[in-house]
């Protein structure tokens, strides 16, 4: 069986478990892991069984993929050394810190034809992927993405730390071009801003309403989304689903329902969900890690060939969607 020579860039909190999945798939040959901290980068090498580097460059010409998991200060220089090397990249979101950084990495990407994956871990979500076969085009979509401060990336504010997961799926399911953006947000204990609140409307009339932050007691990653028939809530963080649509067996007449003036799913507001819902609960295996459906997908791509379930051009678009909030972030604030 052939393997793929793969290097981990950066082993901490998120990146040992690189590692740690990159060591256990069987078409992966971890050749090395690298990491600024020697103490951080000794142990996870010796747990995963393979060598620790100090300087990324050593490895450049000596694998044929990178996870790249450092800062994302870091994103643009580390991807484009080893893209102009002719290695694969995965690089954690955001693929870099700026619209113009990325797109140079995917013209560079294009014209060695390298595989450049933005790591956007809930597009693996199995809650996520059970809702591919209703194809949904909702008409609005509420997120709250919420979880208590780590001190970790203080590079970047809350929109492109933890926001921006919301946004990549948003921008995939609204399938719509961006049309206005409000957006308000503030520091609480960084530099950068904790707490934010968009607005999004698309061109398609869809309106999302996304709340991120990083200054909350507890966890939260959630999604409901709407459409004229169908009604979806999706709890990344226990991986399940729960999809509410019409009935087919609906009897209108036995819950006094006036059919003339019922059309869609929000006209049924004034009559019990109980009888006019059909119900379906998707409960994934906690075990199914979508970690490691990424790297897997990643190491397929470049082994055999597999379309991309993440292009380059969705990070991109995830950070010019992520840049016009930071730019009405800071306009209301001079506002103030």
């Amino acid at each position: 069986m052939k393997k793929l020579k793969v290097a981990v860039i950066g082993v901490g909190h998120l990146g040992k478990q690189h590692a740690r999945l990159c060591a256990a798939i069987p078409e992966v040959d971890l050749i090395g892991v690298v990491d600024v901290n020697q103490e951080q980068g000794l142990a996870v090498a010796k747990s995963c069984e393979t060598q620790y580097y100090e300087d990324y460059k050593s490895l450049i010409g000596k694998v044929d993929a990178v996870n790249i998991v450092v800062p994302t200060k870091s994103h643009f220089k580390v991807a484009k050394d080893f893209l102009e090397s002719g290695t694969h990249i995965l690089v954690e979101k955001p693929m870099t810190g700026t619209v113009e950084e990325a797109k140079e990495l995917i013209k560079i990407s294009n014209e060695k034809n390298l595989i450049l994956q933005p790591g956007y871990i809930e597009r693996f979500n199995p809650a996520l992927v059970a809702l591919e076969k209703y194809q949904i085009t909702p008409k609005f979509i509420e997120c709250h993405r919420l979880s208590p401060y780590t001190f970790r990336s203080e590079d970047i504010g809350v929109v492109l730390d933890v926001m921006i997961h919301d946004i990549d799926l948003i921008l995939k399911l609204s399938n719509s071009k961006i049309k206005k953006i409000d957006a308000v947000g503030i520091n609480v204990i960084s530099g950068k801003e904790d707490i934010a609140n968009a607005r999004i409307v698309f061109e398609n009339n869809a309106v999302a309403n996304v709340t991120a932050s990083r200054v909350s007691i507890k966890s939260m990653r959630k999604m409901r989304l709407f459409s004229e028939d169908l009604y979806i809530s999706l709890d990344f963080q226990k991986r399940d689903a729960l999809i509410c649509k019409k009935s087919p067996k609906l009897d209108v007449k036995s819950l006094d329902i006036d059919t003339n003036k019922v059309s869609t799913l929000a006209d049924l507001s004034n009559y019990s969900f109980g009888d006019l819902l059909q119900r379906e609960h998707i409960r994934m295996d906690s075990a199914d890690e979508p970690l490691r459906k990424e790297i897997e997908s990643f190491v397929n791509c470049v082994l055999n060939n597999e379309k991309q379930v993440v292009l380059a051009e969705d990070g991109l678009n995830a950070i010019e969607a992520a840049e016009c909030i930071l730019n009405e972030i800071q306009a209301n604030l001079q506002k103030m």
